[in-house]
C-alpha cells in the first residue's frame, strides 16, 4: 500500500527548465502546478513585480511569505511544485525531490533565447542573481543551494530535452513504490 502523498519538488537554477518540466510533469501524472510567485503575490497586493522584488530585497518577510504559501499548498498533494527552493522547503514531505542541473553557459543561452540579450549580458547577469540568490537563501534559512546531492534524483538537463526530462521524473515517481 502506497503512502505517498502525491507531492513532487523540483528546484534548479535559473535557466535549468523548472518551468517547463513541472509543467510536463504534473500534466503526464494529472497533478496539479503550485506556481506561486513573486508575481502572484504583486498582483495579490496590487503593486508591481519590479516593486515587490524592491521590497523584498530589504526584508525577508516576502520570501517567508512566498515560501510559507507554497509548502502550504503542496501540502494539499497531487502536485508539483517548481521553484528555486522546493526540494529544501519540502524536503522531508515531498514523495520525490528533483534537481535540474545545467551548466552556467547553457543556462545563460536558454535565458538569452527566452528573454533576449546577447549570451555574455546575459552570462554576467545569471552569475549576479546566482551569487544573490545563494547568500539570501543562506542567510534566511541557512540553506546552501549549490549542495543538492541529498535529493532523489538529479538531472543534467544539458544533455536531456524538456520532454526526457519529464519522463525521467515521471517514471522515478510512479517507481517509487516499485522493487
Amino acid at each position: 500500500m502506497s503512502n505517498r502523498r502525491g507531492i513532487i519538488a523540483i528546484s534548479g537554477k535559473s535557466g535549468c527548465g523548472n518551468t517547463t518540466v513541472t509543467h510536463l510533469v504534473s500534466k503526464q501524472l494529472g497533478f496539479r502546478v503550485i506556481n506561486y510567485t513573486f508575481r502572484t503575490m504583486a498582483q495579490e497586493m496590487g503593486v508591481s513585480f519590479e516593486e515587490l522584488c524592491a521590497l523584498a530585497e530589504k526584508d525577508d518577510s516576502y520570501d517567508l511569505k512566498l515560501d510559507r504559501k507554497q509548502v502550504e499548498l503542496a501540502r494539499e498533494g497531487n502536485c508539483v511544485l517548481g521553484s528555486r527552493l522546493a526540494i529544501w522547503l519540502l524536503q522531508n514531505e515531498a514523495d520525490l525531490t528533483v534537481f535540474l542541473d545545467a551548466s552556467l553557459e547553457v543556462r545563460a543561452e536558454r535565458i538569452a533565447a527566452r528573454e533576449g540579450g546577447t549570451v555574455i549580458e546575459v552570462l554576467e547577469k545569471t552569475v549576479a542573481r546566482d551569487q544573490r540568490d545563494h547568500e539570501r537563501y543562506k542567510r534566511i534559512y541557512g540553506y546552501n543551494n549549490d549542495d543538492y546531492r541529498f535529493a532523489d534524483l538529479i538531472i543534467d538537463t544539458s544533455v536531456s530535452d524538456q520532454y526526457e526530462v519529464a519522463l525521467q521524473i515521471v517514471e522515478q515517481y510512479r517507481n517509487l513504490d516499485g522493487d
